[in-house]
């Protein structure tokens, strides 16, 4: 038996399918961040006890910081210019970076594109 949808969240970018006895989610991460404010996160979801973030970088820098866990920085398009202490860390498209804990890092100018992160 086939579990209805419930709730689309109200955003177009969200589409729960059904499949099965399961709902799942499809979410198309570009639309989901087209008229988004640059370096605001949005939270898709939640896996496991981890945030699934995806936010749209514009250029310009972002601050250090440091977590408490270890974070994910996946380019799904674009790149991501990161500043680990004094090396700078291309992270192009397709690829990901595994801020470890208590590393400081920053985002270097010149990073655009979609950034999906990974936390708790």
């Amino acid at each position: 038996m086939a579990v209805a949808a419930s709730c689309h969240c109200g955003f177009p970018w969200f589409k729960p399918l059904t499949l099965g006895v399961f709902i799942i989610s499809l979410v198309n991460l570009k639309s989901a961040v087209v008229q988004s404010e640059a370096w605001k996160s949005t939270v898709l979801a939640q896996v496991g006890g981890a945030n699934l973030k995806v936010m749209r970088m514009d250029e310009t820098p972002y601050p250090e910081e440091c977590h408490h866990y270890p974070e994910g920085l996946l380019v799904i398009d674009g790149q991501l210019n990161l500043t680990v202490g004094a090396d700078v860390i291309t992270v192009r498209a397709g690829e990901i970076f595994i801020v470890p804990v208590g590393v400081l890092h920053a985002v270097a100018p010149g990073s655009c594109g979609t950034l999906v992160i990974f936390d708790v």
